[in-house]
């Protein structure tokens, strides 16, 4: 974390100087977010960090989150929230998930369970973060800190349901009015009119939002009613702190451990529903879920002595077609939707809370740069071009998966295991691909980076820091301040090279008419507000001289113009890992790897494509005035 660049301040450094727009009446605003559940919250915590845009939030309910359903952090959302700025948070609070087991009856007494498989929960190197449990409503916390101590410290506004959203195209600066009618007991029925430039729709599965659109769910439910309960109980199962899939011929449950070290979750199969039926009509009370829990874990005891919290829910698996109001490429999309408003799937994945948020994260920054005029209005089309297609692949994960947890004695055991390890990279939240498209490049120089596939999140490796000889993760520099990344990996022979590779890149760069530096960084703004740009190079860091390098890896920041030191690389050699043998990167060459503000990676290019790179952002991005 960097500060003090605008000059000391004593304090918190996470705690940013306020904005004039801080706690403004959102009478008018630029993005108005409707829900404070996860994808609301990540959408708005992102937002609060731009002082020139204004933000509102608003919730149905009438106080912050208290307690959670969902508590499944994957590896993927930890990655993410490193850049928000509390995984360590996170991390330190939260219960590690490290291995599951896997229990099916017993073959001498069928009415026995007995433990047949334990893998690990995550391979090896998918990442540098762990899959760890938390309640949601701590998340929410640490996002409603990060927006407190954001410039626009922004609060959001509970006790608000929506009326009604209405579009006009011919309005010149805020097209949607929102209506907005006061729950609150002192001001109930009072209503409120919003006027806003876009409007994101993070309200559930039952999205206000998405109804004003003419948009809808579209899918199936497979009828069978699962109920969940967090309790403390006194059992002997031996794994009770293992993620655990059990399948009886009695039924099935999944066991999650929680934070803290005694509260664990249950997901209980209960019955089948009838084609028409809902399972609120079966009326399932808790102590039926506590005793179809006592049969299924037989011959083991559980005895629950408090039960924190419980639901029951149907399986279902449905989409929206669609995420935006846009019927066209030709149109401006003003009104978006995510998380739960536009795909639910069941828990067995503990993908809905961590895919809700990689909707609004990819939304954000684009909303960002279209609102800062730094790209054109048509990359907003990218938001549901991209995140409808994947929510697709993981909906059809989970149809599969939900399936076979469910099918007693259809499934080997020994199948299911090996489904769980196989796809281990949708339940850690790593097998998101965008297609090629305006913000991801086709794979033409793949070869040039094997470990950073383009359309796929990059991936991150551990590196010496030059200035310092601080071991840390390359990744760990990506914020979620909506910039783009340029990691600079160097050829062989780059530091001797002063026309090629690495410093003929950042002659590019820092001279010629065609940078994209140069082209799209407003004037008056520090040199990397707009391209972060990183070199690592394989040299030793002892053997790195930083004052001989160009000024673009030394680049002036903030009112006293001081140098950024923390730009430049090397290899963790010390510790044994080589970040070029780690991800693939052609030694010889060395590579260019582009990456978008929301940590995936958009090109990977040799060093001296300029006209390439050039091109790539021309296709997107509005030349700074």
């Amino acid at each position: 974390m960097q500060f003090h660049h605008q000059g000391f301040r004593a304090g918190d450094p996470h705690v940013q100087a306020a904005s004039a727009y801080a706690n403004a009446v959102p009478s008018h605003v630029d993005v108005l977010i409707v829900g404070c559940g996860p994808a609301g919250l990540t959408l708005a915590a992102q937002l609060a960090q731009f002082p020139d845009i204004r933000t509102a939030i608003v919730e149905q309910k009438d106080g912050p989150l208290q307690l959670g359903q969902a508590d499944g952090i994957a590896c993927r959302t930890m990655e993410m929230f490193d850049a928000f700025g509390f995984s360590e948070k996170v991390l330190k609070e939260a219960c590690w998930i490290n291995e599951v087991t896997f229990w099916k009856p017993d073959e001498a007494n069928r009415d026995r369970i007995t433990r047949h498989g334990r893998v690990q929960d995550t391979e090896d190197g998918l990442s540098e973060f762990p899959h760890v449990v938390l309640n949601q409503a701590r998340v929410h916390d640490f996002y409603l800190e990060s927006m407190r101590n954001s410039p626009s410290r922004l609060e959001p506004h509970y006790s608000r349901r929506l009326l009604d959203l209405s579009v006009d195209e011919n309005a010149p600066d805020y097209p949607v009015t929102v209506t907005l009618e006061r729950t609150d007991p002192r001001f109930a029925g009072h209503v409120e009119t919003v006027k806003a430039r876009y409007v994101v729709g993070c309200d559930g599965a039952r999205s206000g939002v998405r109804k004003s659109m003419g948009r809808q769910l579209v899918g199936d439910s497979a009828n069978h009613a699962w109920g969940v309960m967090d309790v403390l109980a006194v059992t002997d199962f031996p794994d009770i702190r293992h993620k655990v899939a059990i399948q009886s011929d009695k039924g099935n449950i999944l066991i999650i451990p929680r934070e803290g070290g005694y509260l664990t979750r249950l997901y209980v199969e209960m019955d089948k529903l009838g084609s028409d039926e809902r399972v609120a009509q079966r009326g399932i009370s808790v102590e039926q879920l506590i005793e179809a829990a006592q049969q299924v874990l037989h011959p083991y005891t559980l005895d629950v002595k408090e039960v924190a919290w419980w639901s029951v829910y149907e399986i279902g698996q449905r989409i929206c077609h669609k995420y935006d109001n846009a019927d066209s490429l030709d149109e401006h999309p003003r009104v978006f939707i995510a998380g739960d408003a536009c795909h639910t799937h069941s828990p067995k994945a503990g993908q809905g809370m961590n895919f809700s948020m990689q909707d609004t994260f990819n939304l954000g920054w684009k909303l960002v740069s279209v609102l800062r005029q730094a790209c054109k209005p048509e990359l907003l089309h990218s938001y549901s071009a991209e995140r409808q297609v994947v929510a697709q692949e993981l909906i059809d994960f989970d149809r599969e998966w939900a399936t076979m947890f469910s099918d007693r004695g259809g499934v080997d055991p020994k199948v299911f295991q090996q489904y769980f390890e196989q796809h281990g990279r949708f339940t850690a939240g790593l097998g998101t691909r965008y297609k090629p498209s305006l913000i991801s490049g086709e794979a033409t120089h793949q070869q040039l980076a094997a470990g950073y596939p383009v359309g796929m999140r990059m991936h991150s490796a551990p590196v010496l820091r030059v200035c310092d000889a601080r071991p840390m993760h390359l990744g760990h520099v990506a914020q979620a301040d909506g910039r783009w990344r340029l990691y600079a990996f160097a050829g062989a022979n780059d530091l001797q090279d002063e026309q090629g590779g690495v410093l003929g890149l950042c002659r590019f760069l820092a001279e010629s008419p065609l940078s994209p530096v140069l082209k799209y960084t407003p004037a008056g703004q520090d040199q990397d507000s707009v391209f972060d740009l990183r070199a690592i190079f394989q040299d030793r860091y002892d053997g790195i001289a930083l004052e001989k390098l160009p000024g673009i890896l030394r680049p002036q920041r903030g009112k006293y113009r001081l140098h950024d030191m923390e730009k430049v690389f090397a290899p963790d050699y010390k510790s044994g890992s080589d970040i070029f043998a780690l991800r693939g990167i052609d030694k010889a060459a060395g590579a260019l790897v582009v990456v978008r503000p929301d940590q995936y990676v958009a090109q990977v290019l040799p060093l001296n494509a300029y006209a390439e790179l050039a091109a790539f952002f021309d296709g997107f991005m509005i030349a700074a005035r």
